[in-house]
């Protein structure tokens, strides 16, 4: 009697047991469920004010088109390529640790795309780099775009006087906010962050600023850098723009007083059928710009468009510059 007893008792104990691990098991499941339905912060709205609209997200753009190559950059940066079905614009060769992310994304067109092409993308979101993207040779007005379901953003520091490296912060982490991807942005301002930092170190202490010209193009006169991007990037690579006391971005001033000024260093911007020898030469042979300290020493520093634009590119932007500037620095 005792035997079975003990027997049943063992039979009730291992019951309460399974039973007690089916409940465990059922409430997992439970709590698993419901942080699957529990909304996340990936799930909630996110808005977004920029170029005077107001738009709101509800889910991460899955369908995007990037409309110049420095906004490009931004979004490859930022992992998004399988969220692209098009590019377009670039200046020149894209970013080399780039290229195998770019290559995943069509190319729709040298230049801006139609509102055909965009809608034949069945894009749902449009980034510019210029005004000109959404202007009248662009692909339409946000206001048009909106009306089709496409949102749009315009990148901030490419269309303001005194852009600064937290200015491309600031649209870094707009996109980044946009797309959900909170911690690519920060990561990816963290690295810009670190190498500009590290050029900056070796930099001369307690030296004067060198007088920089940067000379984007101009024949009878001379289409420089006022107070735009290049003003930023030049200062601290440790130069100083001859005309960054002039109060607007890119701007055009005389032969005489770029001779006046007196640089000692010019920057050559690469770009277009123009080649940046060919703008060397011409600084050279012509009758006042050759009488410049720059153009007598021989010192060009070569700097590509794609790299003066405010992207990811920042930190080679200020490398190449410093070198230039500082080469037994480095």
């Amino acid at each position: 009697m005792k035997k079975w007893k003990s027997l049943w008792l063992v039979m009730v104990i291992a019951l309460v047991a399974v039973l007690g691990a089916c409940n465990a098991k059922d409430k997992s499941e439970s709590a698993a469920q419901d942080e699957k339905v529990e909304p996340s912060e990936a799930a909630t709205e996110v808005t977004i004010d920029n170029n005077e609209t107001t738009q709101t997200y509800k889910e991460a753009p899955t369908k995007a088109i990037s409309l110049n190559q420095h906004v490009t950059e931004i979004m490859l940066a930022l992992g998004l390529e399988d969220s692209m079905v098009g590019t377009a614009y670039l200046d020149d060769k894209i970013y080399e640790p780039l290229q195998e992310a770019y290559d995943k994304v069509p190319v729709l067109s040298d230049q801006y795309p139609t509102k055909e092409q965009v809608i034949d993308a069945e894009a749902d979101f449009l980034y510019a780099g210029w005004k000109s993207g959404f202007g009248e040779k662009g692909v339409g007005t946000p206001e048009e775009l909106e009306e089709l379901g496409i949102h749009t953003y315009l990148h901030t520091a490419s269309n303001m006087t005194k852009p600064t490296l937290e200015d491309i912060f600031t649209d870094i982490r707009n996109i980044a906010k946009i797309f959900r991807i909170e911690d690519r942005g920060e990561a990816l301002i963290e690295q810009m962050t670190q190498d500009v930092e590290a050029i900056q170190a070796k930099l001369p202490k307690d030296s004067e600023k060198l007088r920089v010209l940067v000379f984007d193009s101009g024949e009878k006169d001379v289409f420089t850098a006022g107070q735009n991007f290049m003003n930023e990037l030049v200062s601290i690579a440790g130069g100083q723009n001859i005309f960054g006391d002039v109060e607007s971005g890119w701007t055009t001033v005389s032969k005489e007083d770029a001779v006046d000024r007196n640089p000692e260093v010019v920057v050559v911007i690469d770009y277009g059928e123009t080649t940046a020898e060919q703008k060397i030469q011409f600084l050279k042979n012509d009758p006042a710009l050759k009488e410049m300290e720059a153009v007598k020493n021989d010192r060009f520093v070569i700097l590509p468009l794609s790299a003066a634009s405010e992207g990811v590119r920042a930190a080679e932007a200020i490398e190449i510059l410093a070198k230039g500037f500082y080469p037994d620095n480095f």
